[in-house]
């Protein structure tokens, strides 16, 4: 008799692939709806785990739930979604007993991560996968079972639900960026400019963000002198442009208050001002800021002698120009992460919509 060779189902075929994606950071399904639908059938097994065929999805989805859990973690900005995976985790997470491993010194999988965590996951979750995927990387007894261990499960769901937890307080809770002070704050309470600048152009380090959201609550303190107030306004500017893949509405909510300080109702007769002369790029701003305030340091700047007069820097409708194109980007946040318009109140969001 002819052995039947196992197959995946065409949807758990399809779900390896759109995950796959995901996991690898190039998407080709939305990855929002995706992830909530594999959160709720996750959360939907958790009540069949008294069975052989529930004990099979309680593996898959926990491996699945670890694997994406990073995506969500760092791509996506919606509240629900944070919120249902952190639920499937601790569902699931309820159901394991630690203590019952038996398994030898050195038998968990390990790395079950990027696309072999997805492999995995998924085929985790029917016999038919199971025997597909023990073929394919050669498992056999117990390196099969391990999969199925419950200390090896509960470690992958504690780690994930910490990640969750973390990300979620990051993303919509409050972030302290008082120790910058120490960076940018003189002995003499005097903001240093420079030092915004030099932070603000080491972009490799991540630290536009929280550069910002810094020049964004010392503005609205009112802890500012009135020469500095020009130059905190431009680094907040450039924190929040230089930050490409967009910030989280825990940043975007002071950012935005901070930007509707500025009039926005105003107009001029000014033909041109300065902001706009100098290029996009993160060194020719560099240059046009440090050269406002340290001319004789930093001589070099993209902004002719003609157009470089305080008046036209200060020009309220200069001013308003920069307010309006930054709170642009910040509703450009809000369509390219996604979430709820509630996850979202008070960041301005709806100015494009």
């Amino acid at each position: 008799m002819t052995e039947v060779t196992p197959t995946l189902p065409a949807d758990h075929r399809e779900l390896i692939s759109d995950l796959s994606g995901i996991v690898n950071d190039y998407p080709y399904v939305d990855p929002e709806p995706t992830l909530a639908v594999l959160a709720d059938e996750a959360a939907d097994a958790v009540g069949r785990t008294g069975g052989a065929a529930g004990l099979r999805e309680r593996t898959g989805y926990t491996i699945l739930l670890h694997t994406t859990c990073w995506y969500v973690a760092s791509r996506v900005f919606s509240k629900s979604l944070f919120t249902s995976y952190t639920q499937a985790l601790d569902g699931l997470r309820a159901t394991l007993d630690p203590a019952s491993c038996t398994c030898t010194a050195g038998a968990h999988p390990t790395d079950v991560d990027a696309e072999y965590g997805v492999e995995a996951g998924v085929s985790m979750l029917t016999e038919a996968g199971r025997a597909l995927f023990a073929e394919d990387y050669g498992l056999e007894g117990e390196e099969l079972a391990a999969f199925d261990c419950e200390a090896f499960l509960a470690g992958l769901a504690d780690e994930a639900a910490a990640c969750m937890r973390q990300a979620y307080q990051e993303k919509f809770g409050g972030v302290d960026v008082s120790a910058l002070d120490a960076q940018f704050v003189r002995e003499d309470g005097a903001i240093d400019i420079i030092a915004l600048q030099e932070a603000i152009r080491r972009s490799w380090e991540d630290n536009t963000g929280p550069v910002a959201l810094w020049c964004a609550r010392r503005r609205l303190s009112g802890q500012v002198r009135d020469e500095e107030r020009l130059g905190l306004f431009l680094c907040m500017w450039m924190g929040i442009a230089q930050t490409y893949e967009g910030l989280p509405p825990s940043y975007a909510r002071d950012l935005t208050a901070a930007l509707k300080t500025v009039d926005l109702d105003v107009s001029c007769d000014h033909p041109r001002h300065p902001w706009p002369l100098a290029e996009a790029t993160v060194q020719s701003r560099y240059q046009a800021v440090v050269h406002l305030y340290a001319p004789e340091d930093h001589r070099d700047t993209p902004v002719p002698e003609e157009l470089s007069a305080r008046e036209l820097w200060e020009c309220p409708f200069h001013w308003a120009e920069l307010a309006r194109s930054a709170l642009d980007i910040i509703t450009g946040w809000r369509h390219m992460r996604g979430g709820e318009d509630e996850d979202w109140d008070g960041c301005g969001w709806h100015r494009l919509g």
